[in-house]
């Protein structure tokens, strides 16, 4: 019986000092981990919502930027860390799709991390190098049929929205141009700049500025509609691939196990953020929607956007060379 004693009042200590860390988090700096070099869609998302979580929570949210290996290493690094709230994840639909295209990953995202809440999307931009000679994604379609293997896309990395979407449109549009992976979208954009590839699909925030400064220009837009900042520019869908429609996704991940109180207060935290005016001002600006989805609700939507991505890798026959 004392035994028995010994081991409730134990469990309800643990119970009870659980519950205090989870009130009084944070207590010291939290690290976000974006597994992409800085200059990207990620690394810009997860600096507006660490700010906003700094704010809202009273401690310094920091950006880690942690590359390599199509995001596996910064991911790794939140996998293995301890659930504890301190280390968490911000990563796009990349990190549903890597699974399907990537061997012997370090980790399992079914297991070894803790959805917390999708962050939001926005649809990708298809931009083209000036001196190619198309006007918009028909035209660039056109040329790519014409000479097979001459227009390259470039990828921010293998699984990522950019990369799924670009292996759709060719695969849809029968047309022959080869993908280029990267470690990110910085240096895939810099490398269209540059003229070493042709065109490069990624999300708007992104994507916007180098066509703004006219130092690439816009082909199509992967959403349903037009965007109101680049009103001339048609969508994909208009662009000879009816209903055709791709948007990247961005999420908040702990290491698994991670205390529900802790997910229920970064969750409650995001969706504040993403009500403040400051936040829906950032947002909008870059076509960006918000979302704040409760924690199973973004876990089943994880689950299903895998599944599609399985489809779509499957169908349009994409590897990893």
């Amino acid at each position: 019986m004392k035994t028995r004693l010994r081991y409730l009042i134990g469990a309800l200590t643990c119970a009870a000092a659980l519950n205090a860390g989870a009130q009084s988090y944070p207590q010291r700096p939290v690290r976000v981990i974006v597994p992409y070099p800085p200059g990207g869609t990620v690394d810009a998302v997860a600096r507006v919502f660490a700010d906003a979580l700094s704010e809202q929570l009273g401690q310094t949210f920091v950006v880690e930027n942690r590359a390599g290996a199509s995001g596996s290493i910064g991911s790794e690094a939140v996998a293995r860390a301890a659930a504890d709230g301190y280390t968490l994840l911000v990563n796009a639909s990349t990190f549903a799709a890597s699974p399907l295209l990537l061997k012997n990953l370090p980790y399992d995202i079914d297991k070894d991390f803790t959805p917390i809440t999708n962050l939001g999307e926005v649809p990708l931009l298809v931009t083209a190098n000036p001196s190619v000679p198309a006007q918009n994604l028909s035209e660039f379609i056109t040329l790519a049929r014409k000479q097979p293997g001459k227009y390259f896309f470039g990828a921010s990395a293998a699984g990522s929205a950019s990369h799924l979407a670009e292996a759709a449109i060719s695969y849809e549009a029968k047309a022959q141009i080869p993908i280029v992976l990267y470690k990110g979208t910085a240096p895939a954009l810099t490398d269209l700049m540059g003229g070493h590839i042709s065109a490069v699909i990624d999300a708007v925030p992104s994507s916007l500025p180098p066509v703004q400064a006219g130092r690439t220009k816009a082909l199509a837009v992967t959403s349903a509609q037009r965007l109101g900042t680049l009103p001339d520019v048609p969508t994909v869908s208009e662009s000879g691939l009816p209903g055709f429609e791709m948007v990247s996704w961005y999420g908040l991940w702990g290491p698994a196990k991670l205390p529900v109180d802790i997910v229920g207060k970064l969750h409650e935290a995001v969706r504040k953020a993403v009500d403040s005016p400051r936040v829906k001002r950032l947002m909008s600006e870059q076509a960006f929607v918000g979302k704040a989805t409760e924690p199973a609700d973004f876990a089943a939507y994880v689950r299903a956007e895998h599944a599609k991505y399985a489809r779509l890798i499957k169908a349009a026959g994409i590897t990893i060379e």
